[in-house]
């Protein structure tokens, strides 16, 4: 149970320096840099691919097909709102993915809203205002373009996790690794033809960003979930947001604005409370 306690808590932390690096390997266009992020993994993990004793194609891999798919559009909205805009506004509105998970399962069950429930997504809705509250509205706005990014990836996230859920006793872990990046990992192979001059130790940082974030990540995450309840790993999973405001804060000199700060908390509270709810339901 301690490994796994440290596990989580390794993972949430490593988890929060996904905006710096991308912040870092902003050299690159979002497209290489998903590239990274999504070819090192499955490189990686390329005996999983062709392995007999479990095919990667098997169950309802159309599905799985589709769900890695729209993880390509997700991605790249992913990396667009760190690149645009702070690692504290990206890193508060991506986290709003379980609210949509919420709504998408509720609509796929038939499930009527009960009263708690709408009242979260109000307070979920007027944390999103606030925390835009103090910019000045324009489609041509760095933050606009990266927190309108970080909403729709929240989504995009959403829609994939219901699909890979609802498929995973198909396959391992290492094969849902495999199935979020594959589509991913060829479609951004293009945007490596296209790159201004760069040295050699940009491109290690971007395999570094692929397997810190691709494999580490997801390898502590999985082993924590198998010793720990979903609700102590999901709920330790938020320590990802403190770890990835920190971080911007000390290695990017990024402070946070009064209405990030109220509008994060009531997004966070909402998102966390609708998560417990979820878990309790089950």
């Amino acid at each position: 149970m301690n490994k796994a306690l440290y596990a989580i808590i390794a993972c949430a932390v490593i988890a929060g320096s996904n905006g710096v690096l991308i912040k870092q390997l902003n050299v690159f266009p979002a497209g290489a840099i998903a590239f990274f992020r999504t070819m090192v993994p499955v490189l990686f993990l390329l005996p999983v691919v062709f392995s007999k004793s479990k095919p990667l194609f098997t169950g309802n891999y159309r599905k799985m097909l589709l769900a890695s798919t729209i993880n390509v559009v997700r991605l790249y909205l992913y990396i667009l709102a760190f690149l645009y805009t702070s690692i504290g506004n990206a890193v508060v509105l991506v986290y709003t993915w379980p609210i949509f998970v919420f709504l998408l399962e509720s609509r796929q069950h038939k499930k009527p809203l009960q009263k708690e429930q709408v009242l979260l997504l109000l307070l979920a809705f007027t944390g999103m205002v606030i925390t835009y509250s103090n910019k000045s509205f324009s489609f041509e706005s760095n933050d606009m373009i990266g927190m309108v990014a970080a909403i729709l990836c929240a989504l995009g996230y959403a829609i994939t996790v219901v699909m890979f859920k609802s498929e995973s006793h198909y396959y391992t872990q290492k094969q849902t690794i495999i199935w979020q990046n594959l589509v991913s990992s060829v479609f951004f192979i293009p945007f490596m033809f296209f790159l201004p001059e760069i040295d050699i130790s940009q491109i290690g940082l971007g395999v570094f960003y692929g397997f810190w974030i691709g494999i580490v990540v997801f390898m502590l995450f999985f082993f924590a979930l198998k010793h720990l309840p979903a609700s102590t790993a999901s709920g330790l999973m938020y320590i990802e947001i403190l770890s990835a405001i920190a971080l911007g804060y000390f290695i990017r000199n990024e402070t946070l604005s009064i209405h990030t700060i109220v509008g994060g908390i009531l997004i966070l509270i909402s998102s966390f409370l609708i998560t417990r709810m979820n878990v309790k339901k089950r």
